[in-house]
């Protein structure tokens, strides 16, 4: 029987990063609405789909219990966060607040998804794809919600981010690296990543047919 988080590589940094990316994803799910000039139940709701949704996508494809179901501690931070975003003057926000939670929450959700999936015995690639899915989903449902073009569809780096945090970690993780030094490695990997991507447009090359 597979007991969910029970693997010693893994490390008590995770659950940290699973509040701190949930904190950061509902937080730019209720700047998307701050910007669309929303109420304040449409806040609460972009907050709560934005943070949830790739944790959501990644517990039902891995077996888990979907965690936001049985802590409802979850909910707590994406209300607590929509809250603090509707109370905080738009003008406070600096345009790019948005692009840089989403960053925060990218790394930290691609680490802590491909730990979960670890944890439940996934191999390592798709441990690493859940990753992926963790960290990406939500913006993307965050951005089809409020009607923009896709985060995923932009020119500069971004799923390519997630993977290099989930990948980073998962590599570590299977080649021994004591916890927390495998997390803390691949959270500052994949920002680092999407902060010169945000900061210098880094992209792949688009193909050209």
């Amino acid at each position: 029987m597979v007991h969910p988080l029970s693997l010693p590589p893994l490390g008590p940094v995770l659950p940290w990063l699973d509040m701190a990316g949930l904190a950061v994803f509902a937080a730019s799910g209720a700047l998307a609405a701050a910007r669309a000039r929303q109420t304040f139940v449409t806040f609460c709701f972009f907050a709560c789909v934005t943070g949830t949704g790739g944790g959501t996508t990644r517990d039902l494809l891995i077996g888990a219990p979907v965690f936001w179901l049985r802590d409802p501690a979850s909910l707590g931070i994406c209300l607590a966060m929509a809250a603090l975003v509707w109370l905080v003057p738009r003008r406070w926000w600096p345009e790019a607040a948005l692009d840089w939670c989403d960053a925060a929450g990218l790394a930290a959700y691609a680490v802590y998804g491909a730990g979960k999936a670890l944890s439940y015995d996934v191999p390592p690639l798709p441990a690493a794809m859940m990753g992926v899915v963790s960290a990406c989903l939500g913006g993307i449902i965050r951005d089809v919600v409020a009607g923009v073009p896709s985060i995923i569809l932009r020119p500069e780096l971004y799923v390519t981010a997630a993977a290099l945090a989930a990948g980073l970690f998962v590599g570590l993780t299977r080649a021994g690296l004591a916890a927390p030094w495998p997390a803390a490695v691949a959270v500052l990997a994949g920002f680092a990543l999407r902060a010169a991507a945000i900061a210098r447009g880094l992209a792949l090359p688009a193909y050209r047919g």
